[in-house]
């Protein structure tokens, strides 16, 4: 190993330590909830709360938490989920197994109005399997752990979120009913789906799938055909958990590549579209690049060199369609990082060596950065983000751990819902085949010392 990949390694390591720093210091000890953002009031993120969950498995692994203290938060989130209020009035945790978005931190009720999250709920409850299936050893709590996770998959009513369709619906309010969207095209979806086909009590079936798949779009960028979604995170959360390599589905198998090998594609026409950089924004280049939602320095629309821009805040950029308005997000760089390390790694490198983007930060990179906004700041990256995110420190340490030892993938092979949810959709080869998954899905079970609602 060169001089550069030995300092690059070291930096990735402690980026990895101070992103998982988040799920420490901003997650209510006594619920398990980890807040959405770090501003002030901020509620809890639910998909955050997933993340945290996930992350402790690898904080034990690397000397970051202690198991004994891994275990007492991954408790206290499982049963306050477990004993939390279930129905349809409007300031419940959540409905049929399913959860808010949003909620409250301390109270863990639904929090400003927000909807019943379908893929919120997806991720909340991989973070459930994952914690099942790391702490499995003889003793009393690390049992608790698997009952509960295993009850709390098992509660998830997809039947019912599929509101009489054949696909699933984006969510569900108490005041207008289910959401008018349901998932179309190619996006985060994925880990959704399988995990709801693989459900033992309520199964998708496989018409769902193939029925989503239908509405996939195949397109061509920058030299590279691959299966189009637009921010960058869509081709990034599903893989968290699961390892795509060589295993297809229909789709894939007709495509000769699989999921894994178009997240490595999108991760490179990312790369080409700032090395074009056809908006002609300041900074972009082949170590400076990542579009997808995320915060901003807007709203704002103001004349910068002669050219009107428009700034937006909050919003899921994309490439190469947009809307891109000079934002990057090097969190999604970094989450690339096993898709594509030979240009991920530089791209490190550059935002922490040359644009200082990690200096002060409590837990490694903040949102984003936008050099073309006109922001007064000596920082070579311009406008910075103030904020931290859950959704963006979880891919972090989850992603790069990935890339340093698999555990995520090690563990989702363990996971007998998963695995059956892949099979269900189609799923054939690699490591589905070549007997490196475990176990049978347990039988239905009581969770001890604890009361949950229906």
């Amino acid at each position: 190993m060169n001089p550069i990949n030995r300092v690059i390694g070291v930096e990735i390591e402690t980026l990895q330590r101070e992103s998982f720093g988040y799920f420490e210091h901003e997650v209510n000890s006594v619920n398990g909830l980890a807040i959405d953002k770090t501003a002030s009031d901020s509620p809890a993120s639910i998909a955050a709360t997933g993340f945290a969950l996930a992350a402790y498995p690898v904080g034990v692994e690397s000397g970051f938490i202690s198991r004994t203290a891994a275990v007492k938060r991954t408790l206290a989130t499982l049963r306050f989920f477990w004993n939390s209020p279930q129905g349809p009035q409007p300031d419940a945790t959540g409905y049929q197994g399913l959860y808010y978005h949003f909620l409250d931190m301390q109270t863990g009720r639904r929090a400003g109005g927000c909807e019943l999250s379908t893929v919120d709920s997806a991720f909340l409850l991989a973070g459930m399997l994952t914690v099942a299936a790391y702490f499995d050893a003889d003793t009393e709590d690390e049992k608790e752990i698997g009952t509960l996770a295993d009850a709390l998959y098992r509660r998830a009513n997809w039947h019912w979120a599929q509101n009489k369709g054949v696909t699933l619906t984006h969510g569900w309010k108490p005041e207008s009913g289910f959401l008018r969207y349901r998932w179309e095209g190619y996006d985060e979806g994925l880990l959704l789906y399988m995990l709801a086909l693989g459900s033992p009590t309520y199964p998708l079936a496989g018409e769902g799938f193939a029925a989503w798949c239908s509405t996939y779009q195949w397109k061509s960028h920058y030299g590279y055909d691959f299966l189009y979604a637009g921010s960058f995170f869509t081709h990034q959360l599903s893989h968290i958990w699961i390892d795509f390599r060589d295993i297809q589905d229909d789709f894939m198998r007709e495509k000769g590549i699989d999921y894994f090998e178009n997240s490595r594609r999108a991760t490179r026409v990312q790369q080409q579209y700032a090395v074009h950089n056809p908006l002609m924004f300041t900074g972009y280049g082949p170590s400076c690049w990542g579009i997808t939602a995320s915060d901003g320095p807007g709203p704002a629309t103001l004349k910068i060199d002669g050219v009107e821009r428009e700034f937006f805040d909050y919003i899921a950029r994309g490439v190469p369609f947009g809307p891109d308005d000079g934002t990057l997000a090097p969190w999604a760089v970094a989450a690339s990082l096993p898709f594509a390390p030979d240009i991920v790694l530089p791209s490190i490198e550059y935002f922490i060596r040359d644009l200082k983007l990690k200096a002060d930060n409590p837990y490694g990179f903040k949102a984003t950065f936008n050099a073309t906004y006109p922001a007064k700041t000596d920082n070579p990256g311009g406008w910075v983000s103030p904020w931290h995110y859950g959704l963006n420190q979880g891919p972090l340490v989850l992603m790069i751990e990935n890339y340093r030892s698999e555990l995520l993938w090690r563990l989702t092979r363990r996971s007998p819902y998963i695995v059956s949810g892949l099979r269900r959709a189609g799923f054939e080869g690699g490591w589905l085949q070549n007997g490196q998954t475990r176990g049978s899905a347990p039988a239905s079970p009581s969770p001890a010392s604890t009361t949950g609602g229906a």
